[in-house]
């Protein structure tokens, strides 16, 4: 489950990121963030490779991610995740069970979009963007650079499709030296999603039991 909560918290990374230094880009990702935090809802299709330090690669992981400020749903192969702002619904498929929290500050900036704005808002310096072709899009790719204090990445590098402005991959380093590559294989931002999208609702998982840590 660790590998799954990080797997999901580096895709938010990918979404959320914001920095400062070179302007051009930092101006790129303003326009990519306006989407984000403009919309009513986003839906995204997400493919994320993992590969440990030593050289270990994982099987590619396949997702889907509901946003709407705030609250968010995650869709992934043997688990859902469910946060309304305040109450985090984690659902284990492999073994029926759902646990219940009220996380903490801390605890919901692993995977939360908005507290990850705040965090990596002054957490890097920007490099020159650079023109590049990736998953076939015209792209910015903006490699950046983590500041004294940020001991968690080593290596970030976001491209941004030129004409839509929403992220097309994101590289990421780990401090521990793994990497993860997410690729965005599907951006909408016209969704309206309802609040109960993002609560979970025992009546459609009728056989799994519920553990409540609040």
């Amino acid at each position: 489950m660790k590998k799954n909560i990080l797997t999901l918290a580096t895709l938010f990374i990918a979404l959320t990121v914001c920095a400062q230094s070179s302007e051009e880009s930092r101006a790129i990702l303003d326009r990519a963030f306006a989407s984000y935090e403009s919309s009513n809802g986003i839906s995204l299709l997400f493919t994320i490779n993992v590969t440990e330090a030593n050289g270990v690669t994982h099987q590619a992981q396949s997702g889907e991610a509901k946003i709407k400020g705030d609250k968010f749903r995650l869709i992934m192969s043997g688990i859902d995740i469910w946060f309304d702002g305040t109450t985090q619904w984690v659902l284990m498929r492999d073994v029926d069970e759902v646990s219940i929290t009220n996380p903490t500050g801390n605890d919901i900036a692993a995977i939360s979009p908005l507290a990850l704005l705040g965090m990596y808002k002054t957490g890097f310096s920007l490099n020159q963007s650079v023109s590049k072709t990736v998953n076939g899009r015209n792209s910015y790719v903006i490699d950046m650079v983590p500041v004294l204090g940020n001991n968690d990445f080593r290596e970030v590098s976001v491209a941004i499709d030129k004409q839509t402005n929403t992220i097309v991959q994101v590289n990421l380093t780990l401090s521990n030296g793994m990497k993860n590559r997410i690729d965005i294989t599907n951006y909408n931002a016209n969704h309206n999603f309802s609040d109960s999208e993002f609560v979970f609702n025992p009546s459609n998982h009728p056989n799994i039991e519920i553990v409540d840590l609040r």
